[in-house]
């Protein structure tokens, strides 16, 4: 665009600036469109279908989700709390909730996950396949560890509500088939939020019982219902108690068609709370119907539980005698003596090892030479000051220099210098406006003419 005349020494555009412009780098950029969507988007919910999951060692979790045209780019903190994490996978659909940024290393806007809701799937039937993955990977469900229940039980635990319709099946059953059989009740919840704890609480507490009072082994049950109300027999607590329980564990829950973690853990799944107990009573049952005709082998067995009797009598005797607290009282001694011994022999080894490495240190430090360091690192710091004087001289030179030549071009623009190439400036005698064409002159008009030594008046002719 053509600058406009300022006064009347301004001689027009001898030279054209340039255009200016607003030039921003990479990073200023990204900054800007960052800062704006961040203000005007902000925290929003979006749903996809995540794809490309990659879990780092770190805990971070770095993923995208799409629809049928196009990614959004999301990461997952490992401090965000976000429950359902363990549960991601690629195709899962999910619900996000986070704030929309830019990473601007790439230059790529992403969703920073605050929040997330599992779509499609249930989410308890993924946790479901998920936990039963988990400890089938670590052997749990191996038929190896499960244990036989005992065949005469004459105590048995059962953890479940008091209210439930399950209790009086057990209890129904256990009076028509073995009325003689205790049964010891560890109520707790069946369903609903921490029921699972009380039921993992109930098997440790008949686990602690049975170490002062017989219990032969436990039944875990309770009636049927949907996938949420039997939930609590799907939690990792309770799962963990059965597989640590030291007494056989049945597990009865639901129906004939219901299956829960409890039952894969369990040492024995039956498909009702009256079949658990049919299991559990089966070889009395059996025992009941051949009492008629075994006198002989109640004999047998009478003796053989006597010897029994008398090799535990024995037993308990040899151990009696190997727990007495003279005996102990000497071992603990013996010990003491011995941890002292072993207290000396590492004193000593001890102060044999700070004195050598004080002999070491004391070494060292002669070796080093502290001074000889000192003059060293004041000569590295004169060189260095002496290289920052020269190029500080050369910085002024230079610029020295630059305001030279400026002045120099500066001096060339002038209008004097103008004037001396040969020019003049013709201007009307009254008004001082410089005469441009012949168009601006009249007949008698009187003009002032300017060159490089003086000026002088003439009249149009």
């Amino acid at each position: 665009m053509a600058r406009s005349k300022q006064s009347q020494w301004d001689f027009g555009e001898l030279f054209v600036p340039d255009e200016t412009r607003d030039v921003l780098t990479v990073s200023e950029l990204t900054s800007r469109v960052k800062g704006t969507l961040e203000s005007e988007v902000g925290q929003v919910w979006v749903e996809g279908e995540i794809t490309n999951l990659r879990a780092q060692a770190s805990g971070h979790m770095y993923f995208s989700i799409k629809d049928e045209r196009t990614q959004l780019s999301c990461v997952l903190f490992r401090g965000a709390r976000t429950p359902q994490r363990e549960l991601i996978e690629d195709g899962q659909k999910v619900l996000l909730h986070g704030d929309l940024t830019v990473y601007e290393v790439r230059g790529q806007y992403q969703l920073i996950v605050q929040k997330l809701e599992l779509q499609g799937v249930g989410e308890l039937q993924m946790r479901f396949e998920k936990l039963k993955e988990k400890l089938h990977s670590e052997g749990l469900f191996e038929q190896e560890r499960k244990r036989p229940l005992p065949k005469y039980p004459q105590r048995i635990g059962v953890v479940t509500s008091l209210g439930a319709a399950a209790l009086s099946d057990v209890l129904h059953v256990v009076r028509r088939r073995h009325s003689s059989l205790e049964i010891v009740i560890a109520a707790s919840r069946v369903q609903g939020q921490g029921a699972e704890m009380e039921l993992a609480l109930g098997v440790e507490w008949l686990n602690r019982f049975a170490q002062e009072e017989r219990i032969d082994l436990i039944l875990l049950t309770r009636g049927g219902g949907s996938l949420e109300d039997l939930w609590a027999f799907n939690e990792e607590i309770l799962a963990r108690a059965i597989a640590e329980s030291v007494l056989p564990v049945v597990s009865a829950v639901g129906h004939e068609i219901d299956f829960t973690i409890s039952d894969f853990v369990a040492d024995v799944r039956a498909a009702t709370p009256s079949a658990a107990v049919e299991i559990i009573t089966a070889d009395i049952v059996a025992l009941q119907g051949r009492l008629g005709h075994i006198g002989e082998r109640l004999s047998m067995e009478a003796n053989r539980m006597l010897q029994t009797g008398q090799v535990d009598f024995e037993h308990f005797s040899a151990r009696l005698g190997r727990c007495h607290p003279r005996k102990r009282l000497q071992e603990q001694m013996q010990r003491v003596d011995e941890l002292g011994v072993g207290l000396q022999r590492v004193w000593h080894m001890r102060w044999t090892q700070l004195g050598a490495a004080w002999k070491a240190a004391s070494s060292r430090l002669r070796r080093v030479r502290p001074r000889q360091a000192l003059i060293g690192h004041n000569d590295k710091v004169s060189r260095i000051h002496q290289r920052l004087e020269g190029l500080v001289s050369l910085a002024l030179k230079r610029r020295h220099e630059e305001i030279k030549r400026l002045s120099d071009r500066l001096r060339l623009l002038g209008p004097d210098n103008v004037l001396a190439r040969g020019y003049s400036i013709t201007m009307d005698e009254k008004s001082g406006m410089i005469v441009r064409n012949t168009k601006a002159i009249k007949k008698g008009q009187r003009l002032c003419t300017r060159v490089v030594d003086g000026k002088f008046s003439s009249t149009v002719d």
